[in-house]
């Protein structure tokens, strides 16, 4: 049954969606995917709902006892039938009259089980699952237009979309001129767009970015919902060009720089060249220098350091630049970059680790894990879905 919402609490109250984010199957994936293609106009309210449920977890909303039970089984079932599973890691939370049942949120994915291998020690073990990919999607004119890889999206002053997928031929799309446009890229794939304006902005996996088809008015505006992207903005003395994000603003005086805002991480801005203002609501704006980061803090302020910009801006140009940096955060990044998720509960040895060189974004995932398994002296083997990472043998 297509119920239609209107707010991102009509999706908190609605069991359908709780299970699909709690443990989502190929008919709840189908359902809601469908539910989003044919409702475009409600994705952020269903970000929003997403983004609580990060935040806050599921353990303020209650389940009745038949629900609980249905969940329940299911998770037994799906235990029974991985022969290599030992555990689910599950918390219950006690409330008043009922509880329900939660998953741990970490690492890329919402709600997401994470397995181990019963016939390796837990001690020096990480285990990766690869996940699937889902459509890049365009969002405009009250419809979804999906693309099943990379995209490069080029608008024109004409309020046209040229876009290029892959190794295909560029098509045209019209976009709407009176309501903002969004480009959702999942975990596991990558865009570029070009502005009206001629600004470029790369976008790295796991990010949504609201856009105009054209700017009008005195000044230049875009959101960035969640995710990173890297943006080089075009001159435009007459109209200055502004970025939005969920938690602070950015004023454009220069042009190229970074901006990190994924959930698991802490939000920062690099900035590579030119100069830039940042502002979060009642606090005075505040100016970075280029090669200089602002990470930004919970209390709206911000604390800034010079850095060496490389690190943060490499994904764009294809490889991942790493100096002495801990393998959860490794990690963290290649599993963005590939669709995986991995398991960072366990305090291993292995976790302690860094690395220190060049990793090249290839197609093939074997050449990836097997640089990082050379430049951390670690071991990898991937069986079928799952990866397992154990210390190299002396």
């Amino acid at each position: 049954m297509d119920v239609k919402h209107t707010k991102y609490t009509d999706f908190l109250k609605d069991t359908q969606f709780l299970r699909w984010q709690l443990m989502p199957d190929e008919t709840l994936n189908g359902y809601w995917l469908d539910y989003i293609k044919k409702h475009p106009e409600q994705f952020r309210e269903i970000q929003k709902a997403v983004t609580y449920l990060k935040r806050e977890g599921l353990n303020k909303r209650t389940l009745n006892k038949k629900e609980k039970a249905d969940l329940l089984n299911k998770i037994q079932i799906s235990i029974r039938e991985e022969n290599k599973i030992k555990q689910i890691k599950i918390f219950r939370y006690s409330l008043v009259a009922s509880a329900v049942v939660v998953l741990i949120l970490v690492g890329i994915t919402l709600f997401s089980p994470y397995w181990k291998n019963e016939n390796t020690p837990e001690a020096e073990l990480i285990v990766g699952e690869l996940l699937t990919s889902k459509d890049i999607q365009l969002l405009t004119s009250g419809k979804a237009i999906t693309f099943q890889d990379n995209v490069a999206v080029a608008l024109n002053k004409e309020g046209i979309a040229e876009v290029t997928e892959g190794d295909s031929e560029r098509k045209k799309i019209e976009i709407d001129k009176d309501q903002s446009t969004s480009l959702i890229v999942p975990y596991g794939k990558r865009s570029m767009l070009t502005l009206a304006d001629g600004s470029k902005v790369w976008l790295n996996s796991g990010s949504v970015l609201e856009f105009p088809a054209q700017f009008s008015g005195k000044s230049r505006e875009i959101r960035l919902a969640s995710g990173e992207m890297y943006i080089e903005v075009s001159h435009d003395k007459k109209r200055p060009f502004f970025v939005q994000t969920d938690n602070f603003n950015i004023r454009v005086y220069g042009t190229k720089f970074n901006i990190s805002t994924y959930c698991n991480s802490p939000h920062s801005v690099v900035l590579v060249e030119g100069s830039v203002g940042l502002q979060s609501s009642g606090k005075k704006e505040l100016y970075l220098s280029p090669s200089e980061q602002a990470i930004y803090s919970e209390n709206g302020t911000f604390s800034t350091q010079k850095v060496d910009v490389t690190p943060f801006i490499s994904w764009k140009n294809g490889y991942l630049s790493f100096h002495k940096t801990p393998m959860d955060e490794v990690l963290q990044q290649i599993g963005r970059y590939y669709n995986l998720s991995f398991d960072f509960n366990q305090d291993t040895r292995l976790q302690k680790r860094t690395c220190t060189g060049k990793i090249y974004l290839s197609d093939n995932l074997d050449n990836v894990m097997t640089t990082l398994s050379l430049l951390t002296s670690t071991k990898y083997e991937k069986r079928e879905r799952k990866i397992y990472i154990t210390n190299e043998p002396k």
